[in-house]
């Protein structure tokens, strides 16, 4: 009956041939560095690409293409490094062609294009060739080589600057692009990077996964793939192996899991046409673009009549040359001359332009990067970094961020009775079911390289925790469960639920199981029986129910996660009925036990959040667990104070949150800390509710489901270690080890970068006005500037340039940390920082205009 649910190894290859000869020669065997392949490259591209079906079969199936490459489809490469090494020069590498980076010289030209540049280059130029002219080649160099020196120097470093943010944004992309596969070789499980992958690997899919490559589907359960970023269609897609058993490269997977065999990689996939190049101008640069033009506007707007003034001087005969003759003499001057000194006026105005705050953000950006990947943190979009400065709520999702996810089952309870050492005191029929519900109905996977060696356990950390107890506590044999056991049907973890189920059937006979895993509350509701200590099955009474709660309630308050397991046997007729309905049976079942998982919080997590909330930050826990554990949690974290009331909607279960009507979720959203028992669309509906009440909102996730509530929030955080790809494909900022104090560290940067700018601003303002006040008072009162071209275009390279780089590298102050978040409509110049300006500047300007006065007098 289960035959057809056994996948056949495809027979061995034969590499070698023996040549027979007579006795008089030598037998050799002859072996073939790369041996042909009935199916070539061109026809696997098409294959998958185009979705033939039919051409498929004519292969023999998946199996059939398996065989092609020499791979056993449950073992996967067996050849070690030399095969893998021989399919990647015959199929290619999983690596892809990126546009020519960026030299230094492109970025120079791009300096070159701005429109104050060549106006100054096009003045210098003009200078030189007049004064090259009037009096030689002799002493003409020095003055305008100045200018020219001065015009370049900002250039070189901008060019620099941006070189080198442009290097560091490839090095961030090819890391957040390098991610690690699940593969089987050699019949053991694997994590390698993605790029390592080849055509023939067996690479093991879960839910939140991004597929590395084109390929095949082999077997799995439940398989839907979200192909919008190749199709456009939002609609997931169903994956089989009788309709659809084509996978598609940089797809994810939405629900269920399965294996695949790679046919193509790299340049050879669907993708590898696709190329992406992104030049985002963040918002804060945006915002001072226009005041850079502002700046430059009001500069030109004070110069213009300090030009009328020292153009109506000179062509009146006002102005004199070095040795006291008249400059302007209507027979004598030259055209020239007269064309020379309207080009100084003009210079000495455009050196007011602020081309220094473009350089500044840039400066401000690209080192704020750098320091917060040694942080722990990685910035996928600009924007975020200026953007978390602003963040006045927190949303965080508990298992992601503040615990270590280092989970180890401390407790089982069978009947009422707690077993504390392995499963001696319970029957052998008992433990066989819990074996059965452990291996069958999970996600993860044991290996042992041989006999007497260590277990390796893969899976999500809870899956992993699971696993280990099974095997080294209840003995459970991975191996002799799958060989005695087919899996029929399966129900991924769903998260309304939080349960997961599968239907087995015993090979060779017709006895059928459906066993369901997950919340203990949420097992316990769907059962009307429970084993006892005895192995006897009875109902389960409300006396009884009321027991388990109370034992499920005291694990919580222990901050301990409790999981229970429950199974039904499944009559032959039954049977049927639920293949037909492809619905697993949820009602009526017997439990088998509880198990208590503890989850320890990471270390420095309280720390981090006392700081955050002494800034003003509203830190809010949304979590899966029950509401108990939550509290615990909360408590132990520092988000709840150890007596504080919780009378008051503090903490509060996602189903209640969700009944609320909008009047009432817009009034209580800010007063809630903890979220018990939420589903993703709670956390979305949070989301939502706050942002419409002007809170800029950060948002922490891990999984497939919290892709919305990311995308929905101002910044989204997703985890680095324990995230899946489609969580960090809608984050803005990955945080590397997946640590609330790396989180807290990411909002402080955010203030740092605003107020860097703001520094440089102020700077930059109390210059200008000084220098443009001076050359105005000077040319309405004494009819000349003290400040020459050279001086101004000098002074021009210090603002724009050498205060960059000195104000640049601040790193956040704990004076920084302890301000309250940046109001989004708060103005990049503030009062206190035009009160400095206006003090710095007339402390500058009173001096001269007292030298004038006494000059003057």
């Amino acid at each position: 009956m289960f035959s057809s649910l056994l996948t056949k190894s495809p027979a061995s290859k034969e590499e070698a041939k023996v040549v027979h000869r007579s006795p008089s020669h030598v037998s050799v065997n002859v072996m073939q560095e790369n041996p042909p392949y009935q199916i070539d490259q061109t026809t696997l591209i098409e294959l998958v690409k185009e979705k033939k079906l039919d051409r498929l079969r004519e292969f023999g199936g998946v199996n059939g293409v398996a065989s092609n490459f020499g791979t056993d489809t449950q073992v996967g490469i067996s050849g070690g490094a030399d095969d893998v090494a021989r399919l990647r020069n015959t199929f290619g590498s999983n690596t892809y062609n990126k546009p020519p980076t960026k030299g230094f010289f492109h970025f120079v030209i791009e300096a070159l294009k701005e429109p104050a540049v060549m106006i100054l280059l096009g003045c210098a130029a003009l200078s030189l060739g007049f004064k090259i002219k009037a009096h030689g080649h002799g002493d003409s160099w020095y003055e305008v080589g100045s200018n020219f020196a001065a015009v370049f120097l900002p250039i070189v470093v901008s060019a620099i600057s941006n070189y080198m943010q442009n290097r560091k944004f490839e090095e961030l992309s090819r890391a957040n692009n390098n991610i690690l596969v699940d593969v089987v070789r050699g019949g053991q499980h694997q994590q390698i990077p993605m790029f390592d992958v080849v055509v023939g690997d067996i690479v093991c899919l879960k839910m939140g996964d991004q597929v590395p490559a084109d390929g095949l589907f082999l077997y799995g359960h439940s398989l839907q793939v979200d192909e919008s970023s190749m199709t456009g269609e939002t609609e997931h897609t169903e994956v089989n192996s009788s309709q659809n058993p084509f996978l598609l490269s940089w797809t994810k997977v939405a629900h269920g899991d399965a294996r695949m065999l790679v046919t193509s990689v790299g340049m050879n996939t669907t993708w590898g046409q696709i190329s992406r190049e992104t030049n985002e101008q963040t918002p804060l640069q945006a915002r001072l673009n226009k005041l850079s033009s502002s700046i430059a506007k009001v500069g030109l707007a004070v110069a213009f009549p300090v030009l009328v003034v020292l153009l109506v001087r000179y062509f009146t005969g006002h102005t004199k040359d070095e040795n006291g003759n008249r400059e302007f003499n209507r027979s004598k001057t030259k055209t020239s001359d007269i064309i020379n000194a309207i080009v100084g006026i003009a210079t000495t105005a455009i050196t007011t332009v602020a081309e220094g705050l473009p350089l500044v953000v840039t400066l401000t950006l690209a080192y704020s990067m750098k320091k917060m990947v040694a942080d722990q943190a990685m910035v996928r979009k600009l924007s975020a970094c200026e953007t978390m400065g602003s963040t006045t709520t927190i949303c965080i999702y508990k298992t992601c961020s503040l615990t270590l996810n280092q989970m180890k089952v401390t407790k089982l309870w069978v009947d009422q009775e707690s077993v504390e050492e392995g499963a001696a005191s319970v029957l052998p029929f008992v433990v066989d079911l819990i074996h059965q519900g452990v291996a069958l109905n999970t996600t993860g996977s044991v290996d042992r390289a041989s006999p007497g060696t260590y277990f390796e356990f893969s899976g999500s950390p809870t899956e992993k925790a699971i696993l280990s107890w099974a095997v080294l506590e209840l003995k459970m044999d991975m191996d002799k469960m799958k060989n005695t056991w087919a899996i029929l049907q399966v129900e991924a973890f769903n998260s309304q639920k939080k349960r997961s189920g599968v239907l087995i059937g015993r090979k060779n006979y017709d006895t059928f199981h459906v066993h369901w895993k997950g919340a203990a509350e949420m097992i316990l509701a769907v059962c009307s029986s429970y084993y006892d200590a005895s192995g006897d099955v009875k109902d389960l009474t409300d006396g009884k129910r009321a027991k388990l709660e109370l034992i499920i309630q005291a694990m919580a308050d222990r901050r301990l996660r409790c999981i229970a397991f429950a199974h039904k046997q499944v009559p032959k007729e039954e049977y049927d009925d639920l293949k037909e309905k492809k619905k697993l049976d949820e009602n009526n079942l017997t439990l088998l036990g509880l198990v208590g998982i503890q989850n320890p919080c990471k270390p420095g997590v309280k720390k981090a959040m006392e700081d955050c909330q002494s800034a003003g930050l509203n830190i809010k826990m949304i979590t899966s667990d029950n509401v108990f554990t939550a509290t615990a949690t909360a408590k132990e974290c520092g988000i709840l104070k150890l007596d504080q009331d919780m009378s008051s909607c503090v903490v509060v279960e996602g189903e209640e949150f969700r009944n609320y009507t909008p009047e009432e979720r817009m009034e209580k959203d800010e007063k809630i800390q903890v979220m018990a028992r939420s589903t993703p669309s709670d956390e979305l509906l949070m989301v939502q509710c706050l942002k419409q009440k002007g809170q800029v909102v950060a948002v922490t996730g891990d999984g497939t489901n919290d892709a919305p509530a990311l995308k929905e929030a101002d910044i989204g955080l997703s985890m680095g270690i324990q995230g899946t790809e489609v969580a960090k494909e809608s984050s803005d900022i990955i945080i590397l080890d997946d640590n609330f104090a790396s989180i807290a560290i990411v909002l402080w940067w955010g203030k740092c970068v605003y107020s860097n700018i703001q520094k440089f601003i102020q700077f930059l303002l109390t210059v200008n006005v000084a220098a443009l006040c001076i050359n105005f008072i000077a040319a309405m009162s004494a009819g000349e500037i003290p400040l020459t071209t050279v001086q101004l275009l000098w002074g021009n390279l210090y603002m724009n340039t050498l205060a960059a780089l000195s104000l640049v590298p601040g790193r956040p102050t704990k004076e920084l940390m302890a301000k309250p978040p940046i109001s989004r409509t708060e103005p990049l110049i503030i009062n206190i920082m035009w009160r400095k300006v206006l003090a710095q500047a007339l402390y500058q300007i009173a001096p001269y205009n007292l030298m004038v006065n006494q000059s003057l007098g």
